[in-house]
């Protein structure tokens, strides 16, 4: 499987991405400048974490201009994978790619914690490696991600099952203490209406070796693979 990993001025998790995919997992992953304006070649997308023109304006707000983001919408559309980790959700829901808008921390401070998160919907490119109700360690590092939407928006995400991660305690319990920074249903993921763009403030990246505390999120990457093997089978 071919990832392109997109690189902005101020993207920082990039080279993260890339180890554990191509290291970790064996697959092929390019890093790809923010200019680029075709992704036909691969078949999925990472957009990673950072801080993508130093969260300029808000975050993400500049970034969705970039060529490559016109090349990704393409992308999505013919129903190809495409997974958006912290500032990548941002741009994600500022291309207007997934409903919604990501905050400051409702304590308004940077939190870099191990956070718990429940599989939502095991139905998905990005959980079909796990199982519905388990609990992944996947930390999150982030000023600006509580997710807000209008209830109408919330409604509409929570009935068609595309909340698929959700802030909880080691437990699996939903409460105000494991959320990180205030998200409206202690929301950590969501997709699209297609089910192929994902937007999540956790980085699996971060939880994809035992020297790292731990491989939980290799669950997500190893979904999109089997989704893409799946496909072609």
């Amino acid at each position: 499987m071919r990832f392109a990993v997109l690189v902005f001025p101020g993207t920082w998790s990039d080279k993260d991405c890339q180890y554990v995919l191509e290291h970790g997992l064996g697959q092929q992953a390019d890093l790809v400048w923010h200019r680029e304006s075709n992704l036909e070649a691969y078949d999925a997308v990472v957009i990673p974490g950072g801080f993508s023109y130093g969260d300029h304006l808000r975050t993400g707000a500049i970034a969705r201009f970039s060529p490559v983001m016109e090349a990704v919408s393409r992308h999505a559309d013919r129903g190809k994978p495409v997974i958006g980790i912290c500032n990548g959700f941002q741009i994600l829901c500022e291309s207007h790619l997934l409903p919604g808008a990501l905050m400051r921390n409702d304590s308004l401070q940077f939190r870099c914690v191990p956070t718990w998160l429940r599989i939502e919907n095991a139905d998905t490119v990005f959980t079909r490696a796990g199982h519905e109700g388990q609990v992944l360690m996947v930390p999150v590092s982030h000023g600006e991600g509580n997710y807000y939407a209008d209830p109408q928006t919330i409604a509409m995400l929570e009935d068609a099952r595309r909340v698929i991660f959700r802030y909880v305690t080691p437990e699996g319990e939903q409460t105000a203490e494991a959320n990180p920074n205030g998200s409206i249903n202690n929301i950590a993921g969501i997709i699209n209406e297609r089910g192929n763009v994902l937007g999540m403030m956790p980085h699996p990246e971060r939880s994809s070796e035992p020297a790292m505390g731990g491989t939980d999120g290799l669950v997500i990457f190893r979904s999109m693979i089997e989704s893409a093997v799946s496909a072609v089978a």
